[in-house]
């Protein structure tokens, strides 16, 4: 028989025969062993213990202790041991496809009645039951047309719709946990007893069209969760209990910052006080690209699909742009324009305005540019994600010598503006050359160096992500971690050599001849919308006192009070502080209660001594404590606080 070569994470490499399992593999090196495996990595493919090995391999065994990929087979099976409950239960209910997700899984189940949300603890009950038989799991190989008798003769028309499109050379591997069978590529635990069933929750429940056709078949979806752990299952519970009160859409309403509407589908709604935190932000970027060198310009909001079509968008965004169509007088067609989606081919009718020089470089643009972009439906979320925004975008113009140091200025400045709005947790991604690409392998070599140098030089390590670039270049992603724990991708920095060449941008070099620029494209909040949001789930509603829409109330404890009341509130405004009078014939607890709500940050309250005093009650949001302080003091104070820290 043949013998097959494989190597350990140790380097050290044993003989077997072909077709070997990993479970036997395991257990050839201990008995603990062959118990505890979960699963094996073989070249690189995580691997089914049951799967045959044919050939050498670099193999390593999973427990589950590996995180990775105990996560994922809990996950998996989980997914599977659910279905299997559900038809248990239901024996008329029909299955479908039940993939892993992040933190967890999904299963779209076809059933006369809707699930309610008592299902889910008897189905949770069910599967625990399951769980506690430690059955194994075992797979087989099928040819297609056994598949196909299988599930008809079962009654299960959409796996039967599955195996048709299957490619036709493609094997189909059939699991089974316990007497209850998926098709399925695997891999799985080695046996039910080893899910923990402890650490797994059952979350929602929603509607799903089948293969995501709204002309099909609407379906019904169950969600769960899972962990290698108890532990870590109430940790993430807990997070999402932390998340639900942060949520912005909730927060938004009670501070009244916005609200949508199904008339403007994607659109938002700003209220004054969320205006004011929109303006208050735009106006600080304003000042910090001021200050680093960028010039400011403003571009159309509709152009012809000429510029579309020139830039490559027309062909290959146009399903993500909205179309306008206009009747220009006396012309024989209508004439065919866009919603602009992005600025950048505007930004360089700009750049192509006059001769450039070689002098001219680095020419830093920007723009509050305002984009609208088809979004499915199903996609949006509050103001997360829409169909209207607005970009602090930025391109920057330069020579391939300038893509250091640009990327060095870029990411200090970005720095400096996350630390100001309160995130100092952030991460650099560096993705690498995709499969298919433009360009030679020099202009990507030194594309790559020039940002990895660029990062390193502004103090800051990255992470590789190989293959993920744009067809023309690489790029550069900068992504929060919130109070939370939860990741936002917000900033960017990519390397475009191919808009200038198809929109013919060029500038005079030193030797007088024309010559390409490269095009940086840049933000570093993304779009204001989303990053508002992002800032209001951040800090919980409670806005940096420089941003808050209302950032202080002065309250009236009794209508003595008035007077001095208004005074106090002039004052405030005189240097600067958003402040507001409360003297309604209300009781001063209403009034806090109330005010914190609406995540104002201060409250001054006044009554008699204060009057007299001329003094006042300072109670800060979060606080139970007030304490007094005179007016003189507290204005001093409060005007700082005021200001936005590019100022300070």
């Amino acid at each position: 028989m043949a013998q097959i070569s494989l190597t350990f994470p140790d380097g050290n490499a044993r003989s077997y025969a072909a077709g070997i399992t990993a479970a036997e593999v395991a257990a050839d090196i201990s008995t603990s062993l062959a118990k505890k495996a979960i699963s094996a990595t073989l070249d690189g493919q995580h691997w089914d213990l049951q799967w045959p090995i044919q050939a050498d391999a670099a193999i390593a065994l999973h427990t589950l202790k590996d995180e990775p990929q105990a996560n994922e087979l809990i996950r998996h099976d989980l997914a599977h041991v659910m279905a299997r409950a559900v038809q248990e239960l239901w024996p008329d209910t029909k299955v479908t496809i039940g993939p892993v997700i992040e933190n967890g899984w999904y299963y779209d189940f076809d059933r006369a009645e809707p699930f309610t949300p008592e299902d889910l603890g008897v189905i949770e009950k069910k599967m625990k039951e399951i769980i506690n038989k430690r059955e194994a799991v075992r797979t087989e190989v099928w040819d297609r047309q056994r598949a196909i008798d299988f599930y008809t003769a079962n009654d299960e028309p959409y796996k039967v719709e599955l195996i048709d499109a299957i490619p036709g050379d493609e094997p189909l591997r059939m699991y089974w946990h316990g007497d209850w069978q998926d098709l399925c590529r695997g891999p799985h635990l080695q046996h039910t007893g080893q899910l923990p069933g402890d650490a797994f929750k059952l979350m929602s429940i929603a509607g799903a069209y089948w293969r995501g056709d709204s002309n099909r078949a609407m379906l019904q979806r169950i969600y769960g969760v899972a962990f290698t752990g108890k532990e870590k299952l109430k940790a993430h519970l807990t997070m999402l209990e932390e998340a639900a009160k942060r949520d912005h859409r909730k927060l938004g309403r009670e501070m009244n910052l916005f609200h949508m509407q199904e008339e403007a589908p994607g659109m938002v709604f700003w209220h004054p006080n969320g205006w004011r935190v929109y303006t208050q932000l735009q106006d600080y970027m304003r000042r910090m690209q001021d200050s680093h060198g960028y010039v400011e310009v403003n571009t159309p909001q509709v152009v012809n699909r000429k510029l579309w079509e020139a830039s490559g968008h027309w062909d290959n965004y146009q399903e993500n742009m909205f179309i306008v169509e206009v009747d220009e007088e006396h012309a024989r067609e209508k004439a065919v324009n866009a919603l602009k989606p992005m600025n950048c081919p505007c930004h360089i009718q700009i750049f192509n305005q006059g001769l450039k020089s070689y002098r001219d470089l680095p020419l830093r643009m920007a723009e509050f540019g305002s984009c609208n972009r088809y979004e499915p439906s199903g996609a949006m979320h509050g103001i997360m994600r829409v169909r209207g925004f607005t970009q602090d975008d930025g391109h920057i113009f330069c020579t391939p010598d300038q893509v250091e140091s640009e990327t060095k200025e870029f990411v200090s400045f970005l720095a400096k503006v996350y630390k100001d709005l309160g995130f100092e947790k952030w991460r650099v991604k560096l993705s690498t050359r995709p499969e298919k690409r433009v360009g030679t392998e020099e202009s990507w070599d030194q594309a790559e160096a020039a940002l990895a140098a660029g990062i390193q030089a502004a103090g800051y390590d990255y992470e590789i992500q190989e293959g993920e670039g744009a067809f023309y270049g690489p790029k550069l992603e900068f992504v929060l971690t919130d109070a939370i724990g939860r990741d936002w991708q917000c900033g960017t920095l990519q390397i475009d050599p191919n808009l200038p060449e198809r929109l013919d941008a060029s500038y005079i070099g030193q030797d007088g001849d024309k010559h390409r620029p490269l095009m940086l494209h840049r933000a570093t909040l993304g779009s204001f919308e989303r990053f508002i949001g992002i800032l209001i789930e951040e800090h919980a509603g409670k806005l940096p006192f420089w941003l808050a829409p209302r950032q202080v109330v002065v309250a009236s404890i009794t209508s003595d009070a008035d007077d001095y009341v208004q005074e106090v509130v002039a004052q405030l405004q005189a240097v600067g502080v958003r402040a507001e009078a409360d003297i309604r014939n209300e009781k001063i607890n209403y009034k806090v209660r109330e005010h914190s709500l609406g995540k104002v940050p201060v409250i001054l309250a006044i009554g008699h001594r204060e009057v007299e005093e001329r003094t006042v009650s300072i109670r800060r949001l979060g606080e139970k404590q007030t304490r007094v302080d005179s007016l003189e003091n507290v204005t001093k104070a409060l005007k700082i606080e005021a200001t936005a820290p590019d100022l300070l």
